[in-house]
């Protein structure tokens, strides 16, 4: 399976300004600086007075190192500017207390720093960690499926939005969801986790997809009703796959259909969908779940409204299944991240979550109890 988390787009990974280690060059810069200035006031041939640049030496340091290397870097500053033998233009007193004071105020920065550094690590892998409990990586096969995936939430900084997406084994064979909570970012993330629980409850417990849906949308009834004016809902797609042999049904819950992919063939599943989840109607008014015949090599996509309505610089929506047509010789574990790509080329601007989920059975033909 595609990594969500890592692959695809230098766009959503930790940039220096967003919490990563600073690059090789920031680190390497005061010290080349340092020596730099050093080595051409030994030269004859340079003919201005290159002192004043060694007053950046700690500033800089601060970027990079910890507070006794800053420490370092700036007793060598002051050590250079004293030292007859750089000549460097004899500094007055005044010039060395600014500078000493400058290196002093340096290394705090410099410890103020690493400390938050620490505090903030310690919170990113808190949250992550707990992000990940909600939204795992799914497992490249499930009983008998085979799975590839992709998640990129729309916030920042974020690992979960308001997408959510996940492939369970169950005495009623393999389950399938992928959908979107009402809302993005991290004031979904309580809905998402209420949702995916509810959905591990059912593939335990529930026959059908049917079963499924009126669970999860009982779920968000309730949840709504401890709020007042929350009115949390849900669309969803809800795939059942059977426990021996190559049907699966599938389910729409006031969200698009799969896309499924047959050889060189690319098509959008006709569904009678149902509303969506969280209105109360998923006995009243259940949607008509479509069985299909899966053949070796068949490919089914889902895909959120973050793929399905992006737009270019011109709002013309992205053309999902004209673009996929063009990538069916793509192995299913490199589709995603091509996809993604695409995307990105297409939309100058990602807004919403997104969240891709590819299927297909195992072509060795191994059953559900294997």
């Amino acid at each position: 399976m595609l990594k969500p988390r890592k692959a695809a787009s230098d766009a959503y990974r930790r940039t220096w300004l967003r919490g990563a280690p600073p690059p090789r060059w920031v680190r390497v810069l005061p010290v080349l600086l340092l020596v730099g200035v050093g080595g051409a006031s030994l030269s004859d041939s340079v003919p201005v007075d290159l002192g004043f640049l060694l007053g950046a030496v700690p500033p800089l340091a601060v970027l990079a190192y910890g507070p006794w290397a800053t420490a370092f870097l700036g007793a060598a500053t002051i050590g250079l500017l004293t030292l007859p033998l750089f000549h460097l233009n004899r500094p007055g007193n005044t010039d060395l207390f600014t500078l000493g004071f400058v290196a002093t105020l340096s290394v705090f920065v410099s410890f103020v720093r690493g400390r938050r550094d620490e505090q903030l690590d310690l919170e990113r892998t808190v949250a992550e960690t707990a992000q990940r409990a909600i939204v795992p990586d799914v497992r490249r096969r499930v009983g008998p499926v085979r799975c590839a995936s992709l998640y990129r939430a729309a916030e920042r900084g974020t690992l979960v939005g308001g997408d959510f997406f996940d492939v369970r084994a169950g005495p009623h064979g393999v389950r399938a969801v992928l959908g979107d909570v009402q809302g993005h970012g991290l004031s979904a993330v309580a809905t998402v986790a209420s949702v995916l629980g509810a959905f591990r409850e059912a593939v335990l417990d529930d026959v059908d997809a049917e079963s499924i849906a009126a669970r999860l949308d009982r779920r968000l009834v309730v949840d709504s009703a401890r709020t007042e004016h929350a009115e949390l809902f849900a669309t969803a797609v809800l795939l059942d796959f059977a426990p021996r042999g190559p049907e699966v049904r599938v389910l729409a819950c006031g969200h698009p259909p799969p896309v499924l992919v047959r050889g060189g063939a690319v098509s959008t599943m006709e569904l009678d969908p149902g509303p969506p989840l969280g209105l109360g109607l998923a006995d009243v008014m259940p949607g008509t779940a479509a069985t299909l015949s899966l053949r070796p090599g068949d490919r089914l996509l889902l895909a959120s409204d973050g793929v399905l309505e992006a737009r270019d610089a011109t709002g013309a929506f992205y053309p999902f299944v004209e673009h996929l047509a063009g990538m069916t010789g793509v192995g299913m574990d490199e589709l995603p991240g091509e996809i993604w790509s695409d995307l990105c080329r297409f939309a100058p601007k990602i807004q919403d979550d997104v969240t891709l989920l590819i299927l297909a059975l195992d072509a060795s033909g191994r059953s559900f109890d294997e």
